[in-house]
């Protein structure tokens, strides 16, 4: 649809406010706001959403492997043995022995629930999550029979640093002729890691491998051994050449299957915001609709004038579209605008807002993660522009279509 400078100027001086006619342009201010605000909050709300995703699948795969191979029965006795095939594998990065168990860990009159995961030091030293993240000690401590590595949340709810006494508390107690003891043994605190994950950085415990299976009374096995591969997204080759090499006696589990729940819960969830912030861009729209309506009744006479002087309905209808098309384009670029604007600083302004508030606005303990994450996916962008764009076009559709077809002889009759 081509426009002459003629319509172009006519749909401008239509959009501007005027004394007699000012509530009109309030009206279109109004929507191209509305438009604005919907548009950038899909935008912040679809980037926090995506970050969320990032960080959590960044921290849940760089502390505990794509991969998962446990034997069927229990206890993984043999696992020497499989680490030579499975490293083998095309796509195979590392395979990291694991010894895991449940205890309750004890500090300073304070005590919680605790996952115990026993690694050799230089296989997380491999795991950038954890090495680069060590706040306090180092990984080169972690040796011996009663040395842990223990999260910086944990260590500040126990008032513990490095050089502490730590008590853990396995559920597998010893027999003795009084019955089952929970089996109660003291840990020194060799290294504190943050990695900016709640869920961990509270109550994940690491010790030397050798360790984990003296405690746990493992004689010499493990719980599982875990493998990182070079691309987590695809993760079926590796799976099918594991269960060739390994055969029917273990089993694979990747980490889709792992958290499968948690990631359909926010995928849902992000489902549901799109769909319910769309509609504030559609309430938007029908305020284009009822504005357009108001300014063809307003302009009547105006119109009836330009059909007499030879003016064609298409000429009408086009210089009210581009009035109504105005309005959603101008707002949809000032809604991209401030949308990405506040999606790329958004943590700046949490900061600036608890600074003013004095208030939490993003508790770790609620959002697993300590600082807000937010991705831009510029497709998802674009997306949300050309359903703007388009809800608001076809928003101007029906008023145009009402302007050209008003008869100047009714118009003029009733003026």
């Amino acid at each position: 649809m081509a426009f002459d400078a003629f319509e172009r100027m006519m749909a401008w001086r239509y959009l501007r406010a005027r004394r007699k006619e000012g509530f009109v342009s309030v009206i279109a201010g109004f929507s191209l706001l509305g438009i604005g605000l919907g548009v950038a909050t899909l935008i912040i709300v679809m980037a926090v959403m995506n970050g969320f995703r990032q960080e959590l699948i960044g921290r849940i795969l760089g502390l505990n492997g794509h991969l998962s191979v446990y034997e069927a029965s229990g206890t993984m006795p043999d696992y020497p043995k499989l680490i030579a095939p499975l490293s083998s594998i095309e796509g195979v990065v590392s395979v990291a022995p694991v010894v895991e168990g449940q205890v309750m860990a004890s500090a300073n009159g304070a005590a919680g629930g605790a996952l115990v995961r026993g690694m050799h030091a230089e296989d997380l030293q491999r795991r950038a999550t954890i090495a680069d993240h060590i706040v306090d000690g180092s990984l080169k401590n972690l040796q011996g029979d009663d040395v842990v590595m223990i999260g910086q949340r944990m260590a500040q709810r126990y008032g513990l640093q490095v050089g502490s006494q730590i008590s853990l508390i396995s559920p597998k107690g010893n027999v003795t002729a009084f019955g089952s003891v929970p089996r109660v043994r003291s840990y020194t605190v060799a290294a504190i890691f943050n990695v900016g994950m709640y869920e961990y950085d509270s109550s994940f415990i690491y010790m030397p491998l050798e360790a984990a299976q003296t405690y746990f009374r493992m004689d010499g096995g493990i719980s599982h051994l875990e493998v990182m591969v070079k691309e987590a997204e695809r993760l079926a080759p590796v799976i099918r050449a594991i269960q060739s090499k390994v055969g029917s006696r273990y089993l694979a589990n990747d980490w889709t299957q792992s958290n499968s729940s948690f990631f359909n819960a926010l995928q849902v969830e992000r489902n549901v915001m799109f769909l319910i912030l769309t509609l504030i861009i559609l309430v938007a729209a029908f305020n284009i609709i009822s504005g357009l309506i108001m300014l063809v009744k307003d302009k009547g006479r105006d119109i009836a004038i330009l059909r007499t002087m030879g003016a064609s309905r298409g000429s009408v209808m086009r210089i009210f579209f581009l009035a109504g098309a105005s309005v959603g384009v101008f707002g949809t670029l000032f809604g991209v605008t401030l949308g990405l604007a506040f999606a790329e600083n958004i943590e700046v302004i949490r900061q600036f807002l608890q600074g003013l508030t004095g208030r939490e606005l993003f508790s770790a303990e609620i959002y697993f993660l300590s600082t807000m994450p937010a991705k831009v996916d510029y497709s998802e962008v674009l997306s949300v522009v050309g359903m703007a764009v388009g809800l608001s076009l076809a928003a101007t559709l029906y008023p145009s279509w009402r302007a050209a077809r008003l008869d100047p002889v009714e118009a003029l009759r009733y003026e």
